[in-house]
């Protein structure tokens, strides 16, 4: 992938030149990535972009770099609403904390009749989200606001999705370098307990869904009996049970408003 970024080839192009030289600037450039790679910088962050269901994504220091656990919550969603035949209707849908847009973009990309709206606190997030609609042809029907979850959100939502942070502050020094030194603390950092994100987010989403919408969230191990209860406490009812990730993990929730 290093090798594929240094020389501005795919795949199928280094295999084609497999047998030519590096001009030096090339060598220059090669090296100046391997040594970030050593260092631990993610190959993402070298390369600039990483893919998210199908879509390839920008990134930038404010955003996360999308990972496949995310995918969780675009299939948990996705379900919902194709069980109950909605997927072609125009929705609405809000993503909170939307850092590069993957949640929503990959939303809006398998719905073809629904618009949405994602929210972060960091305006270098929103212009990178922004971006991304953008470039994928999506940004005729996603647009950005800067705003604490859903707090600056009005009327109704179809649904509503985040990927909040959940890691346990104490937790954040012992986690790999490419996380800890590269994501942004405030994208990952869920207080005390991981929780303090959904306990911030749950009220306002029930606020702001329509009757009988759900909100789905990404979860962090072992935290989706937690979540449900403060859905519970919010007022929502449970949207089915906790959606596993590849590793086993409970990695996406949902609950219900009432109808």
């Amino acid at each position: 992938m290093l090798v594929g970024a240094a020389l501005d080839l795919d795949l199928t192009e280094m295999i084609t030149a497999a047998n030519r030289r590096l001009t030096s600037d090339e060598s220059v450039r090669l090296e100046g990535f391997a040594r970030r790679r050593l260092a631990g910088e993610p190959v993402a962050r070298i390369v600039g972009h990483k893919e998210f269901w199908g879509l390839s994504l920008n990134l930038s220091p404010a955003t996360l770099v999308p990972r496949p656990d995310t995918e969780t919550v675009v299939e948990m969603a996705l379900e919902i609403l194709r069980a109950e035949a909605r997927a072609n209707q125009p929705l609405r849908i809000a993503d909170l904390g939307t850092g590069t847009g993957a949640i929503l973009l990959a939303l809006l990309s398998e719905l073809p009749r629904a618009t949405g709206v994602g929210t972060d606190i960091s305006p270098d997030a929103l212009q990178t989200a922004g971006g991304n609609a953008a470039r994928l042809k999506l940004s005729d029907r996603a647009s950005f606001i800067a705003c604490d979850y859903a707090d600056g959100l009005l009327g109704a939502f179809d649904l509503i999705v985040s990927n909040p942070p959940y890691i346990r502050s104490a937790d954040i020094d012992g986690l790999a370098v490419e996380v800890r030194g590269y994501d942004p603390r405030t994208a990952l950092d869920g207080g005390a307990d991981g929780l303090d994100a959904y306990r911030a987010l749950i009220p306002q989403a029930a606020r702001c869904l329509a009757p009988g919408a759900a909100l789905v969230v990404e979860a962090g191990e072992g935290q989706s009996s937690d979540i449900e209860a403060l859905m519970t406490v919010a007022g929502l009812t449970t949207a089915g049970p906790p959606k596993a990730d590849l590793t086993g993990i409970r990695r996406a929730v949902a609950g219900r408003k009432l109808p």
